[in-house]
């Protein structure tokens, strides 16, 4: 691709052509003007490198590493939402510098009805120059009053008007409603406004107005206010393109890419500001000695550079420049001039588009440029359409290599190779050139030739989109309050978790002397950890999850070695007749038959005895607890406490005798295992239980018991997860309050997701994914708002498995009369291990309620199978001893 300056256009038969390929032109042909319209030719070559610059200087500006004066400054609006559909209520919208020296004032309303629209009403209002060109406090002053006029004919009360301001020039923002003028463009220059937050220079005019009460909710960019106005197609308008005046574009960014917002999940509109653009390198191959006088001759010389080669301000300029030009060379007009055309400003957008015109003839240019004091030829109206089209045809050229940049920025950041998007375009070149169009677009098909690009025209030259805008954060606020209401109950403070730390102190304490309690405080009959002289060769039976194993550990002076074999349990075997201490109840989704206050070991023994094929010496009986506590007290003599949190959840740990009622003498240790998932059965826990709890609860095969455990376990938490879900979805707040079959089917959503969803490493688009796949079709508001409810349920877990840990802990120290405890906890479990931030939280818990302990947590290793052998290890080993 050599040159693409023919894009678009057609060119008649047998007439020759301007130096701009395809363009018909006069048969009297002049070199003069050949080389004139040769300057506005742009290749390929040329686009790709401005499409490459602007690329590196969006992403620079990105990350934040940018001079004093940035090629882009990739400004964040603040709007972190694109409209669903359900949006409604009226708005008052003020648009300020959208359309050159005018002002419009709008009444929207949003319906939130498909399909169903109400026409805005509105007015627009000329700006006096000596008003755009005078004080600040003057312009406001100005748009209040506007404001008001506007207001006083419609029939509304004073109560709380919600706006949103367009404002549409450089600003930084910092916030949805703080934005601070970087520098007047489009013929402005009102004093003490540049480095003013203008939202609050127009609050300070509308309270001095005093007629209304009104509250600015947004500041917006036309730019943004075009993306926002796009009607929701097959997927969300992500892109917003305005070429006025000015010139703009805007698109929605992953937020953690953004280096001054400090966020890293959701995204955010980014309002490109490439009219500033002015890389040397890449523009000055394609400036005309027309650019450098426009520049020269215009309010802000050596800025915006790159808008003054497309912006519909400059691009009428521009064509008077050339028109000069030729004809002080006598080429044009006989050589003649005319006190008009020699006026800066004469020829405007919309002589260029009635002139550029085809459809037009002849009779129009001749009927333009009579206006302008001139006497033209046949052969002269057909230079100046070609003029015209060489003028035009560049602007869109160099638009579609900016928006290009702006599409392989899109590719970059979230991932994808071919991008599917709409583009909203707005801005009167769009609406009064329809070629400029379609050069944009086959421009952008070869320069970005996998993004299949829709463009959509706005709607209400974005005045709608501002109140889409002023709507969206209404109906965001209104969401997030439901959104802290549901999830309030699970951020849990530091009184409640020290009241379970309490509570679960005293049910310690009341189990192990026998008195009712949640908390049945068994002894293990384990007296000893490891203490590194164990030998020998043991058989370990794994029987607590969804697996069943057999392990074969060699105990050496080199350590512990393991081989095993892993078999499935069906659902029918575990829930069906059970030949396997004495078990007092089932739990984590086992509900065998005739085995509840039954010996096991006994029917463990019996089995073996049918089994008739090895003789087998069944030593002790352990529990995954206990089995994790001694498999990390073999390498670390520390480690007194064993903590599961996978399935199901429990802790033991090592308890003086002299405690233990049920078990007689008061010399020496013994493992209790506290069996805790039972904690709050008896309806201690019943202040922090909330209606999912409950929920939850009651759908389960236990309902009633093991409360603890359906709080904190793996079973249980992507359960109260899709029930909030529900909820959420059931108040408009998720899923645009559509119910899905899908979230209605029990345990769909895995604890495994909380895990996934809530890792660091996860951009937003993976969210999405795994949401996806579970057939919830979201948006990017659903996925932040799917997260958190994750994160509140998985923070409420690990912070009550906390309290337990510090109860334990705890009475641990009192008991040995220490004023510190150094201690380790032995852990297992896929949640405790698998989940990126549950051990962390675990931790920081434990840290805050027992201060005086140092407790470090060691991950067991094949913890209950490893375990069980080491605990028959110590059994021989002290056995021994008792024989000797």
């Amino acid at each position: 691709m050599d040159s693409i300056g023919s894009l678009g256009l057609q060119q008649g038969e047998g007439a020759p052509s301007c130096p701009q390929e395809g363009l018909p032109c006069p048969s009297n042909s002049s070199e003069m003007v050949q080389e004139c319209l040769q300057q506005f030719k742009v290749t390929g070559a040329q686009l790709r490198q401005i499409q490459t610059s602007l690329l590196g200087s969006m992403e620079q500006a990105l990350r934040g590493q940018v001079g004093p004066a940035p090629a882009v400054r990739m400004l964040p609006t603040y709007v972190g939402s694109t409209p669903h559909g359900t949006e409604k209520g009226d708005f008052v919208v003020l648009e300020l510098g959208a359309t050159g020296a005018s002002l419009r004032v709008l009444w929207v309303t949003l319906t939130g009805i498909e399909g169903h629209k109400v026409e805005p009403r509105s007015q627009e209002f000329v700006i006096p120059q000596e008003v755009m060109l005078g004080p600040g406090q003057q312009l406001f002053d100005f748009a209040a009053r506007c404001l008001s006029e506007f207001l006083d004919v419609l029939p509304v009360d004073n109560q709380g008007l919600q706006l949103g301001f367009s404002f549409s020039f450089p600003c930084h923002q910092t916030g949805l409603d703080k934005s601070t003028l970087i520098s007047w463009t489009k013929g402005f220059k009102c004093s003490d406004v540049e480095g003013q937050d203008v939202v609050q220079l127009l609050r300070d005019a509308i309270q001095r107005q005093g007629a209304y009460s009104i509250d600015v909710v947004a500041v917006v960019n036309d730019t943004v206010g075009t993306m926002m106005g796009c009607e929701p197609g097959v997927g969300p308008c992500e892109v917003g393109l305005v070429v006025d005046t000015g010139t703009n574009a805007c698109y929605m960014e992953e937020a953690r890419h953004v280096a001054v917002l400090d966020e890293d999940r959701g995204r955010v509109c980014i309002s490109i500001e490439w009219g500033s653009f002015s890389d040397e390198g890449a523009l000055g191959p394609v400036q005309t000695i027309f650019d450098h006088t426009l520049d020269h001759e215009s309010l802000n010389p050596g800025a915006q550079r790159f808008e003054k080669m497309i912006g519909g301000l400059y691009l009428g300029e521009l064509v008077r420049l050339v028109l000069v030009h030729l004809a002080q060379r006598g080429v044009l007009f006989g050589g003649h001039t005319s006190p008009v055309l020699r006026s800066q400003g004469s020829i405007l957008l919309e002589h260029v588009a009635e002139m550029e015109d085809p459809s037009a003839g002849a009779a129009r240019v001749h009927a333009v440029l009579q206006d302008l004091g001139l006497n033209p030829k046949a052969s002269d109206a057909e230079w100046v359409q070609c003029v015209c089209m060489a003028v035009c045809t560049r602007a869109a050229q160099l638009c579609a290599a900016a928006l290009a940049a702006v599409l392989s920025r899109l590719q970059h950041s979230r991932e994808q190779q071919a991008l599917q998007i709409a583009v909203a375009t707005g801005g009167r070149v769009f609406e009064r050139h329809p070629r400029f169009l379609s050069v944009l677009r086959e421009t952008v098909m070869l320069l970005a030739p996998n993004c299949d690009v829709s463009f959509i025209p706005s709607v209400d030259g974005g005045g709608r989109g501002v109140a889409m805008v002023t709507a969206v954060a209404a109906r965001l606020a209104a969401h997030r309050r439901l959104l802290e209401e549901t999830l309030a109950p699970f951020r849990l403070t530091r009184e409640q978790l020290a009241e379970v730390q309490a509570q679960m102190r005293e049910a310690m304490a009341k189990g192990l002397q026998g008195e009712a309690s949640s908390l049945r405080m068994l002894p293990t009959y384990v007296r000893a950890t490891p203490d590194g002289s164990e030998r020998g060769d043991f058989l370990a039976l794994d029987l607590g999850g969804t697996n069943f194993r057999v392990l074969l550990v060699r105990v050496t002076t080199g350590g512990v070695q393991i081989s095993s074999q892993i078999y499935s349990i069906p659902e029918c075997v575990a829930q069906g007749s059970g030949q396997q201490g004495i078990l007092l109840n089932w739990t984590k989704g086992f509900n065998a038959s005739d085995c509840e206050g039954q010996d096991v070991v006994c029917l463990l023994r019996e089995a073996i005895r049918r089994r008739q094929a090895v003789e087998l010496n069944v030593v002790a009986i352990v529990n995954d607890t206990v089995g994790t506590m001694m498999s990390c007290g073999y390498e670390d003599p520390h480690c007194e406490v064993g903590l599961i949190v996978g399935t199901g959840t429990n802790v033991c740990y090592m308890e003086e005798l002299r405690n233990v009622a049920s078990v007689d003498g008061d010399s020496g240790q013994m493992c209790i295992n506290t069996e805790w998932g039972a904690f709050g059965d008896d309806g201690s826990l019943s202040m922090l239980s909330t209606r999912f709890d409950a929920s939850v609860d009651q759908a389960s095969i236990n309902p009633g018991k093991q409360r603890f455990e359906k709080m904190i376990s793996g079973m249980y938490l992507g359960e109260i997860v899709r029930h909030i879900l529900l909820h959420l979805t059931s108040l408009g707040v998720l899923f645009r309050g559509q119910q899905t079959q899908r979230l209605q089917t029990r345990d769909i959503f895995k604890t495994k997701f909380l895990s996934e969803i809530e890792s660091d490493s996860l951009a937003l688009r993976q969210v999405r994914a795994i949401l996806e796949d579970l057939g919830l079709p979201l948006t990017s508001d659903d996925a932040l708002m799917v997260l958190e409810v994750c994160q509140a349920v998985s923070q409420r877990a690990a912070q009550l498995c906390g309290a337990g840990v510090a109860a334990v802990v705890e009475k641990i120290r009192e008991n040995r009369g220490l004023e510190e405890l150094t201690i380790s906890v032995g852990v297992d479990g896929t949640l405790y291990k698998l989940h990126p931030h549950f051990s962390s939280l675990v931790a920081a818990t434990v840290r805050e309620l027992a201060p005086r302990c140092v407790v470090t947590f060691l991950q067991s290793e094949d913890g209950s199978g490893k375990g069980a052998a080491l605990v028959t290890a110590v059994a021989c080993r002290l056995a021994q001893r008792t024989r000797i």
